[in-house]
Order: structure tokens, then sequence, then C-alpha cells
């Protein structure tokens, strides 16, 4: 049992790594193409990302995980995941503060993205095993 949670822990960084591209990407491109607002622009890339991964994680993660209707599981996922974006924008809009000034906006937008989505993925994955995910043994 041990095993398979390792297993379903490693496929879900697998799954947070296709969405940290998928969000990576779309914060970019947002910022650095269309002019927006880094905090206004995280919101909708990490949207994109929790949508790419929800679908990832049903059917590749936790194939086995079929008693709740997918609408049940996708609100579950997308509240998880609402919380996680909590937590991801406080780190996030903090490390941005203090690393734009002192890195330049290409440099401290990009570290502050990756601390915010190591910090929020312990959350995820917790929180979505748990409660999403609870009907595989």
């Amino acid at each position: 049992m041990y095993r398979r949670e390792i297993v379903r822990f490693m496929k879900f960084c697998v799954v947070g790594t296709v969405g940290f591209v998928v969000d990576t990407g779309i914060l970019n491109g947002l910022i650095f193409l269309g002019g927006w607002i880094p905090i206004w622009a995280k919101a909708v890339s990490f949207t994109a990302a929790v949508m790419n991964n929800f679908l990832w994680n049903r059917y590749w993660t936790y194939p086995d995980s079929r008693s709740k209707p997918i609408w049940q599981q996708i609100s579950q996922f997308f509240m998880v995941n609402t919380a996680g974006l909590g937590i991801n924008l406080a780190v996030f809009g903090t490390a941005s503060g203090l690393l734009i000034p002192r890195l330049g906006m290409k440099w401290g937008v990009n570290l502050a993205q990756v601390i915010a989505v190591g910090v929020a993925l312990f959350w995820n994955f917790l929180a979505n095993r748990l409660w999403t995910y609870n009907d595989v043994p």
C-alpha cells in the first residue's frame, strides 16, 4: 500500500510538472506578450493548469477512482485547488514583491512561481488524496 501511494505521488508530481508548464507558459505569455498585471495573469494561468491537472489526475493518477460522479470529483478538485490557489497567490505575491525589485521582472516572477508551486504542491496532494480521491483504497 505504501508503495502505491509513492507511485501516486510521483504521478501527481508528473501531472503537476505538466501543469507547471501550462501555468508558467500562460503566465509569461499574459505578462510579457499581453502586458497583464502579474497577479491577474497568475490567476488565469493557474485556473488553466488546474483544469489540465484534473483531467490527467482523474484518468492517469487515480484511474481506479470511479465511485464518485465526475461532476462531484471536479467540484472537490476545484475546491481543494481554490484553497491551493489562495496559498499559491499569497506565496507568489509575497515572493514576487521581494524578488522583482532585486532580480528584475522575468527572474523575479519566475522564481516566485517556482516557490509558490512548490509550497502548494503538498497541500494539493494531501487534500485531494484524502477528499477528492478518498474512494481509492
